[in-house]
């Protein structure tokens, strides 16, 4: 938005009480002032906003203030590029897609429209979920913002809701990725007779932020539980991608790479290596690459690849029956 629209708007919202408008004029102020580099007046700005909402949050968590603090987050500069994983051409693409809408919001914005950004990651654990959101992350060249939920899941009864109000009032102030991992443990199904009130209550707080997040701001969610969240949930996110674990081809990729990558040969055909690493997440891939790295190193000068392969592949049994395959010997 132009900066001369938001001047006009928050004229318009002082002289008719929305707070709302306010609120929202405001962090996009900030957003486009730190675009411009003026650090001094986005920050004066920010603490301005963020003590009014201080004033306005019960008294039992005025001793939280996200601005000096980071019991509700972890922040920091992410480094993964998008080629560096190993993803379907699909989801791949779409992640391409929502990469040149935000380069591109100044056109979009001239047509009356507005760039994606809120995407809902699903499927097992250890395939590239938490991975892609930092990719976003680096594309975009913005912070990734990890909610901790130690820090942000209370015992007392709304603790948690006003908790949410204080992390989201913090992010709309800033260009960011911020990263929900394990989102059903927030988003459950308010349906389900076994959750207290409170989670309800917080699910809907919940959905209430997400729904009026400026779109600076690229909320990323990822679950390995898609069943447990609730209905609701899904309609608020605009690009939902099922994170699969690799296939064949996706595991020769892996391979080719990770030995070009360290300049040794495997020893094994691929057909072998592929019958032995069928089934393995992107997570146990990467271990049982740095399980071999770790072997030749220690070796060195006797270093047999051969062998350490064989000892590596070994170690992954315990891996193989989570996917009910028998390891098989190799020689």
């Amino acid at each position: 938005m132009a900066r001369s629209d938001l001047l006009i708007k928050l004229v318009e919202s002082g002289l008719q009480g929305n707070e709302e408008l306010f609120r929202t004029s405001v962090q996009a102020l900030i957003v486009d002032e730190k675009s411009k580099n003026h650090k001094i007046l986005a920050e004066r700005l920010e603490k301005a906003l963020l003590k009014n909402t201080k004033k306005q949050l019960d008294g039992n968590i005025n001793t939280l203030n996200l601005h000096k603090n980071q019991n509700l987050y972890f922040e920091r500069t992410p480094s993964l590029s998008l080629e560096s994983l190993i993803l379907e051409q699909s989801i791949k693409q779409n992640i391409y897609e929502l990469i040149q809408e935000h380069f591109r919001v100044d056109l979009l914005r001239s047509y009356n429209l507005e760039p994606r950004n809120r995407v809902i990651l699903s499927g097992p654990p250890g395939n590239g979920k938490t991975s892609i959101a930092e990719v976003l992350a680096t594309e975009l060249m913005v912070p990734l913002i990890t909610v901790r939920y130690e820090g942000l899941v209370g015992s007392y009864l709304g603790e948690t809701a006003n908790r949410l109000n204080e992390l989201f009032n913090f992010v709309k102030t800033k260009r960011c990725v911020l990263f929900f991992d394990e989102f059903d443990t927030v988003g459950k199904e308010r349906g389900d007779s076994h959750e207290t009130g409170e989670i309800k209550r917080v699910v809907s707080s919940l959905l209430l932020q997400i729904d009026n997040l400026p779109s600076h701001v690229t909320v990323v969610t990822a679950t390995n539980h898609p069943e447990l969240l609730d209905r609701a949930v899904w309609r608020r996110f605009q690009l939902k991608l099922d994170i699969k674990a690799p296939s064949k081809k996706q595991i020769e990729i892996w391979i080719e790479r990770f030995e070009r990558e360290n300049n040794i040969s495997l020893e094994y055909s691929k057909n072998v290596l592929l019958k032995r690493l069928e089934g393995a997440s992107y997570s146990d891939l990467n271990e049982f690459g740095m399980d071999i790295k770790r072997k030749y190193v220690l070796s060195i000068p006797n270093s047999n690849m051969k062998s350490i392969v064989k000892s590596s592949l070994d170690n992954i049994k315990f891996q193989d029956s989570k996917f009910g395959m028998e390891a098989e010997t190799i020689e």
